[in-house]
């Protein structure tokens, strides 16, 4: 069968960005070797994928910078900064972004019309709250996703939304009646949705449509379990790591607190990478608790120093409150550690089925407490913990990796284009 022809809307697509641009590049680089794609990206993003050289598609580059530029400025005063306020991007996000639709269908809509291609898949943004201007033009079938979304902050972490600056979480809702935003959910003839928090958000779409389908992936040549160590055994410290950006939504505290404070993990140690404004008070509770040839900041690192970080650490230690996609649970499966998370948006799902240590959502002082008990377990209990990592090793590599989600995805394209149920991969479901 020949493959697919597919224009991709992929407005975030940097190799060399972290998070949603990168993710976005690597789903768009897969999906290349699925279908016969056309990739529409942002100029931001030229001089990075021309020097990575692999996308393996046609890249069409739209210039929106004339609105773009001093949104983006604008947007990072409003926030103090880029690391925090994250509703706040968002909303400041819409303009920008329907300026580069529309100009993406003036470039490419004689092709569309004309028959050039088969389907539109758009990738990124992967926000339920940034509408399509190009659904329902064309006539072509129209994909849309992964999206995710719409998980609230648990109440009681207050303080931790009031330092993310997350006052405009309260006005997400408001996207609903926004241009293009009952039309984007109506008319998608498939919508990609994360995780149950954004299914639930996509009330306006027919059930019929919307395939649970996570956007988080895996290189399984950086991220894999090859060469790790042999499972604790008590012969030498058990070592807990903590990896990701260090601001308050992932709640850095909880695993540090319950480190520090057990005297059944003082013979043991806790790497932490990543930097960001909770840095300085995590330093001072190691520092208060005289713990400081336990705990180790190593930084920001680059993927592959992380990967060969994790395969180093018998367990990924990630408390986050309000994590949407948490491809570091992923990634840190995939190098065989152990996964002990907050059974509260993405990281709950990513490790059920006994695939990893699920804690309930509870306030600051109980998740330090059932973090404490459970980073204990993993040494009192090692071959039971050894199980549960094995088994998250082998769902990331299974339905995770790149591959496996572009095999899906055409597996998608073909449903949608021959008129068929939309049945989702048991893995995702």
């Amino acid at each position: 069968m020949p493959k697919r022809r597919v224009l991709i809307l992929a407005e975030q697509c940097n190799p060399d960005w972290p998070s949603l641009p990168i993710v976005g590049y690597k789903y768009a680089r897969a999906l290349a070797q699925v279908a016969d794609v056309q990739v529409v990206t942002h100029v931001r993003n030229r001089n990075n994928i021309e020097a990575a050289g692999d996308l393996g598609a046609p890249v069409d580059y739209i210039d929106t910078e004339w609105l773009a530029a001093p949104m983006h400025r604008f947007a990072t005063w409003v926030r103090g900064g880029d690391e925090v306020a994250w509703s706040t991007n968002m909303i400041l996000s819409y303009p920008p972004y329907v300026a580069f639709e529309k100009q993406a269908w003036h470039r490419w809509k004689s092709e569309v019309k004309a028959g050039d291609f088969d389907l539109i898949h758009r990738i990124t943004p992967m926000s339920p709250t940034l509408p399509s201007a190009m659904v329902g033009k064309g006539e072509l079938p129209f994909v849309i996703g992964p999206l995710n979304g719409n998980l609230d902050w648990p109440a009681a972490f207050a303080g931790e939304q009031k330092r993310e600056k997350e006052k405009a979480r309260s006005l997400r809702d408001l996207y609903k009646f926004l241009p293009y935003a009952r039309r984007t959910q109506k008319r998608a003839d498939c919508l990609l949705a994360g995780f149950q928090h954004t299914i639930d958000d996509l009330g306006l779409a027919d059930p019929a449509r919307i395939i649970p389908f996570p956007e988080v992936g895996i290189d399984p040549e950086i991220f894999h379990a090859n060469g790790r160590q042999a499972p604790f055994s008590g012969d030498c410290p058990f070592e807990f790591l903590f990896a990701g950006r260090l601001v308050p939504y992932k709640v850095p505290e909880a695993a540090v607190r319950a480190f520090v404070t057990s005297e059944k993990l003082r013979p043991h140690r806790m790497r932490i990478i990543g930097n960001g404004p909770e840095e300085a008070r995590l330093r001072q509770i190691v520092v208060e608790h005289g713990a400081e040839d336990r705990v180790h900041f190593d930084g920001r690192k680059t993927q592959t120093e992380v990967a060969e970080a994790m395969r180093r650490a018998d367990a990924l230690v990630f408390p986050s409150i309000r994590e949407l996609g948490a491809g570091v649970v992923v990634e840190a499966q995939a190098c065989g550690a152990l996964l002990i998370v907050t059974d509260y948006g993405a990281p709950g799902a990513l490790v059920d089925h006994g695939r990893g240590v699920a804690l309930p959502l509870s306030a600051m002082d109980g998740l330090v407490d059932s973090n404490r008990r459970a980073m204990e377990a993993c040494i009192e209990a090692p071959e039971h913990h050894a199980t549960l990592a094995a088994a998250g090793c082998e769902q990331a590599h299974t339905a995770y990796s790149w591959s496996a989600k572009a095999a899906y995805t055409a597996r998608i394209y073909e449903a949608v284009l021959n008129g068929q149920p939309l049945t989702p991969f048991n893995d995702y479901a």
